[in-house]
């Protein structure tokens, strides 16, 4: 997923968090799913970063040949500059594009 195309903001928001809840009808449930989400998407984005860097990896010890890459900071800015997983999971939450599911309340529809 390229996440610079998401259109989540890269500074904090205020929420409404009645707004946010209507779907599940508890906070804490809805803060919980988008936790999730955004521990996904860490993983995924950190998983990203690491790839592309490990192109750039020396494995020779010598201190000789130290340098700087400018391929190798551009890759960290450009994950710098993107939104936190937080932000981007709280949009696809907003968006209705995060699924979910709770077992125990459809548990409790089955009996």
């Amino acid at each position: 997923m390229d996440y610079r195309k998401t259109n989540a903001p890269t500074t904090t928001v205020t929420r409404d968090m009645m707004d946010l809840c209507k779907d599940t009808g508890n906070v804490y449930e809805t803060v919980a799913i988008i936790a999730k989400r955004a521990n996904q998407i860490s993983v995924e984005i950190k998983n990203d970063l690491s790839k592309k860097l490990a192109e750039f990896a020396s494995y020779n010890d010598n201190l000789e040949e130290v340098f700087e890459n400018r391929e190798q900071i551009e890759i960290s800015r450009y994950y710098e500059k993107l939104p936190k997983p937080t932000l981007i999971a709280t949009q696809e939450y907003i968006e209705g594009k995060i699924y979910y599911r709770n077992p125990a309340k459809e548990k409790d529809k089955l009996q």
